[in-house]
Formats: structure tokens, sequence, C-alpha cells
């Protein structure tokens, strides 16, 4: 259903009979919003409906009771026509008043609140990133004490980084690595972006500074979308489209390539293994923790400490079986990939619904995609609430973590250990709550990356030979945040399930992937609903949805997207790759999206982005850009004729590059 495919353009001021058209589309477009009662009957995971009625009988909300709540919702703010940069307004387009206060039209308005959406992307993964890079120059000096585990990523990286790594410690390396990450993300006086320089192609680099687009660094960039939309600044619609532009390339090169190579760096890089997923996997009798949110710094250590024996011993002592961790959002998953026995629960949407079970005694919360109504449903169950960051407090919940100016990062060890203590004290003082467990729970595969393949296969060969033969005929990153305005998980399960039929391999990361780790699309036994070609090339210990990790993982997709079309010897934009982010929802969803249409990928959606009152902000997306970039945007709110569309496309990738169809 393209809603907006047959709006009347014009050339002129803002039209009135275009106005008509885009109020009339958005009419059409809230009817395919979903609601609770929907979620009820179509979810594609049973836990999820068992909880939802546990939670009505109980009198507790979450976020589908509110979706509905909010109906009906704002035509201009679904359409991008509301402004409240300043305080004359707020201003909205209408036939009324085709004009806001200051004079900017629909076009200015649009582009200018889609700009300050991508910058807050940039500075959401930036901000996270920040405190790595900090953790591994930290580290490397010698003031943090943990471990620096990737001491291979870190190699290789300076190398690309053309960093002299004769004869030198692997923590001097370190410091000298997290320097140049830390200079990318915050430079203010121009020069090169050294990350972007050594990790992007040559034909990406030359499309980007023909555009002059290349960012200065991420700070910087955030600086100049804020700078040029504030008011009475920047009054030109596509001027601010070419800061956009320049946002996403600072949020792939920096927020999340060099925010994933510090925590590689720090970390190492994941191990393939085997977890359980999904409610069923919840432990009564346990010290349960559930870590939430995307700083895996501290978490890592409070996962540490509470594996040890002295905490597992105190556990015991105080009448529990022993400690058991569970990951919500990107902290659980990556420590899942990181540490055996995080068992990933939900994504950030579903996280009431983990706390409504009444299992979990202490909920870790860090940064981003944390919704402060835990709160109310942690207090119904007794459920001790921490926040670890300055940056994310939650009323009433406890707090022990950093501080801004991140000067307390040798006491993460002492921090890690409270917290373990306090969910040892919850345990004991939540004894008497009821627990509510829906009996599902499936094994999943983890672990994929690029490193990984070509340790399994000896190098990347299999998978490209496969890929140009036609065994696989696609590979899609399949990512993105939820949105309760399409019936939960149900998307993201129908696109992936028709793309591993039509021989297409998905990979997976962030909070998209959670109902495929639930449903078992990344254990092998779903290789009976793939291709008879995607399943001879992957059997018999090879799922056919492959779960890279977090979503700064998104760079595990391109690198391994960079290796295929290298072996090749093509372009990754001409190559049958697709981004499919069908229930983005937030600023970091948008950003990713746009950091792969900046490699010539076309990202594919079943949300509209808040455009929809600028026929040429549209236009700009859903068809210009494919003359500049090569790519475009592509919104189809039904997800199986959205995979059609990629199927198709895909179909099209290949017949351009004369391979078999």
């Amino acid at each position: 259903m393209n809603f907006f495919k047959n709006f009347r353009y014009h050339h002129k001021d803002i039209n009135h009979s275009f106005v008509d058209d885009y109020n009339e589309a958005v009419q059409e477009y809230k009817k395919s919003f979903s609601s609770k009662d929907k979620v009820l009957k179509y979810t594609p995971d049973p836990a999820v409906r068992e909880m939802l009625i546990h939670m009505d009988e109980l009198g507790c909300s979450t976020t589908f009771d509110r979706f509905d709540s909010q109906k009906p919702h704002c035509n201009f703010g679904i359409a991008g026509v509301c402004c409240k940069n300043c305080n004359m307004g707020p201003c909205r387009i209408s036939k009324k008043s085709p004009r806001g206060v200051c004079g900017a039209d629909a076009d200015l308005i649009v582009s200018r609140n889609l700009l300050r959406w991508v910058a807050a992307g940039v500075a959401a993964h930036g901000a996270r990133g920040r405190e790595i890079m900090l953790a591994l120059k930290a580290a490397g000096e010698g003031k943090l004490d943990i471990p620096i585990s990737g001491e291979s990523k870190i190699k290789n990286a300076a190398g690309q980084l053309r960093i002299n790594i004769e004869g030198k410690e692997i923590k001097d390396l370190a410091k000298e690595l997290a320097d140049i990450l830390l200079e990318d993300l915050s430079r203010t006086v121009p020069g090169e972006h050294k990350t972007l320089r050594a990790f992007a192609t040559k034909e990406r680099i030359e499309v980007w500074k023909d555009l002059d687009i290349l960012p200065i660094g991420a700070y910087h960039e955030v600086f100049e979308a804020f700078h040029r939309t504030s008011t009475g600044t920047d009054g030109d619609w596509e001027n601010i489209m070419k800061q956009l532009l320049r946002c996403g390339l600072a949020f792939a090169w920096s927020s999340v390539l060099g925010s994933s190579i510090a925590m590689d760096s720090l970390f190492g890089i994941p191990v393939r293994s085997t977890v359980k997923a999904n409610l069923g996997a919840l432990k009564e009798g346990y010290v349960n923790i559930a870590v939430h949110g995307h700083s895996p710094l501290l978490v890592s250590e409070i996962v540490r400490q509470g594996r040890s024996q002295e905490f597992i011993q105190m556990a015991k002592d105080k009448g529990a079986l022993g400690i058991q961790f569970y990951g919500i959002c990107c902290s659980g998953l990556s420590a899942m990939y990181r540490y055996e026995g995080v068992i990933p629960l939900s994504n950030a949407i579903g996280a009431e619904l983990v706390l409504g079970t009444g299992a979990i005694d202490l909920w870790v919360a860090d940064v981003q995609d944390v919704y402060p109504s835990i709160m109310d449903v942690a207090k119904c169950f007794k459920t001790t609430v921490v926040t670890t960051s300055d940056s994310a407090r939650l009323p009433g919940a406890e707090h022990y973590g950093y501080d801004h100016h991140h000067s307390n990062l040798d006491e993460t060890s002492s921090l890690a250990k409270t917290i373990v203590n306090r969910a040892i004290k919850s345990y004991e003082e939540r004894r008497d709550i009821s627990v509510f467990i829906p009996q599902y729970e499936v094994d999943a595969e983890i672990g994929f990356s690029l490193e990984y393949i070509n340790s399994h296969y000896g190098s990347i060969k299999v998978i490209a030979e496969a890929l140009k033969e036609g065994k696989i005929s696609g590979v899609v990153n399949l990512v993105g945040c939820n949105n309760p305005r399409i019936i939960y998980e149900k998307a993201i399960v129908d696109l992936a399930h028709r793309l591993i039929e039509n021989n297409i391999l998905v990979l997976t990361n962030g909070c998209a992937s959670f109902p495929l780790l639930k449903l078992g699309y990344c254990n092998t036994k779903a290789l009976e609903y793939a291709g008879k070609e995607l399943r001879e090339i992957l059997k018999p210990d090879l799922p056919p949805v492959w779960h890279m990790g977090e979503c700064l993982d998104n760079a595990r997709a391109s690198a391994l997207f960079r290796a295929l079309a290298d072996f090749l010897g093509k372009d990754i934009k001409d190559m049958p790759f697709a981004f499919a982010s069908p229930e983005w929802s937030n600023e970091k969803g948008v950003s990713a999206a746009l950091g792969f249409r900046l490699l010539g990928i076309n990202s594919y959606h079943s949300v509209y982005p808040p455009v929809q009152g600028s026929k040429n902000v549209m236009k700009y997306l859903f068809e210009d850009t494919k003359k500049t970039l090569g790519s475009v945007m592509v919104v189809e709110v039904d997800p199986i004729k959205l995979a059609d569309k990629i199927i198709l496309d895909i179909k099209q990738k290949r017949k351009d590059l004369n391979w078999n169809i």
C-alpha cells in the first residue's frame, strides 16, 4: 500500500491541493496502524500474547496500551510539518497556513526536522561509543583495570589506520588506536577523517567527495546540524539535506564503525556459540539480573563479577540456586555473545513484559531505549532498578555509575560488585513475589562475523561463489528497532521467512534480532524454511539467519558486504544486497538506514519517515538519491509486499551483473 504515490506535486509555493493530498494520504496510512487487539491476535510469539493477557489481569499498562491511548495521532506530526524550533510557534503547515511565522515552508520544516533526527542518532551511538573509546585508552594507560581482549582486532585496525605496530606493546597500540577514534569522533579543526579513509572503498569516497559531504567529525556535524536548523539560519531545504548526508557519514564511520572497533578491541571479537532464548529460559530460584541498554563497559564487569565463585556462593548463602543474567536490548546482546549463559529475552518494547513475569530481582539500566515506564512495572514486582550513567537517570531508581566526566572509570570493579551485592539483597526482599513465566524457549546460534566466516570456510570464497552462482540469491541485513505502528515483531518475522525461502541469506542484529532469536530462525532447524539452494550451502551447521550482535554491529554486516564485493571485483552498490528495518522507530533507526544508503544499498521499511508533508523531500529520499548515491529509501507497510520488492530488486541487481537469477 503505497499511500503517497499519487500525490499531485507542484513546484510553486505550498499548493493547497498538495496539502489536501498529504492529509488524505496520512489518514489512509493511519488506518494501517496496529493496536493491542491486533498484537494479541497476530503476534508471532506466543510468549508475548501470554504476557499481554497476564499484564491485563494485573492492571499493568504497556507500550501497546499507551499507543492505543494516543490515537488519533496528529496528522501534522506524522507528515513532518510541525515546527517547534523557536518560540514564535509552534507552527504547522496547512491549507490555511502554508508557511510558518518565519516564512518556512513544508520543504524546509520537514528537512530540518529530519536533520535533527539524524543528528540525534549520530549523538546517541557516538556518546556510547565515546565511553568505550575512553575505556580502551584508559586500559592502555593502566587507569582501567580490565584486560584488553581484542589483540588481533587492535593489530588489524592499527594496520589499516597506518599505525606503526613494530615493537609496540598491545597497550601502546590500544592508546594510539583510541586516540584516532576519539579524534575522528570529536574533530573541530577540518582534517582527514582517518577511519573513513582507511575503511571505506575508493569508489565511495570519490562519490562523497564529489557531493561535498565528507564529514569533519561526528561532533562537528551534529553541532553544524543544530546550527543550520536554528532560527533564521539555513533556509534552503536542499542544503539541509546535504548536511543530513554528512551526518549520515559521521554516524556510519565514527558513531558505528569507530565504536565497534573500540568494543572489539577491548572485549574481543564475538565467539560462535549457542544460547537459550525467550521467556521460558527464565530461571526461578536464582538471583536474576537483567541488563538493559547499550553501554557494555560496566555491564561486562557486572557479568564477570556475578559469574565469580565468590558471588555465586554469596547468593547460595541467601538461599538462591545461583546468579543468572538476562539480556534486554543491546547491552544484553553484547554480553550474550561475549559471556556464556547470558540469555536474550526481549527488545526495548517488550521490556515491560519481562518485568511482568515477576522473575527479575535486579534491572540494570544504562543508556538508550530504556523507557521510563519500566519503573511503574518494576515497582509492582519489587524489582530493584539501578542506573549506571549520568546521561540516563530514572526517577525512583538507585544510581551506581560513571560520573559525567568519566573520572571514576577506575572504580569499575567496585561499582560492579556493589550492583551484584544489591541484586542479592533484592532477591532476599522479593521472596513473596509470585512468578509467571510463559514456557517458550529455543536454542539460538550467535556470534557470526566476517572473522568467523573466514575461519569456518577458510576464506570468504565459498559464500562469494555461492552468491555469484545464485545458490545464494542475495544478502539482506535485517535490523532496526520496533514500532507499535505495526504488529509487534510480525513484520520482521514475515520478512525473514519470505527472504530465506527465496534463497536470500539474512544477517541480523539489535532489537530486530530478538524475534528471530526467540522463534528459531537463528537455529539450524530453520533451514527447513529456506529455499533448496540456500539450504544446501548452509547445511548442516549454519542457520539461514546469522546473528551478528547488537545495533552497533551493523558494522559487521557492512564488513561482510565489503568482503564479498571485493572478492568478486564489484562495487558494493552493484551487489545484490539490501538493508531492511521494517519496524524502525527512532533517530538511530533513520540514521542506520541512511548509513547503508550512503554505501549505495537500498533501505526497505514498513514505517514511513515523517516527510509526507514535503513533495521535494519525499522525492529526494525515494527517487533522487538513486542518481547521486545509487540507492533509495523504499517504504511498503505490508511486510510481505516489502519482501517481494526486495526480492525483485535483488533479481534486477543480478540481471545487471549478468549473474544467474
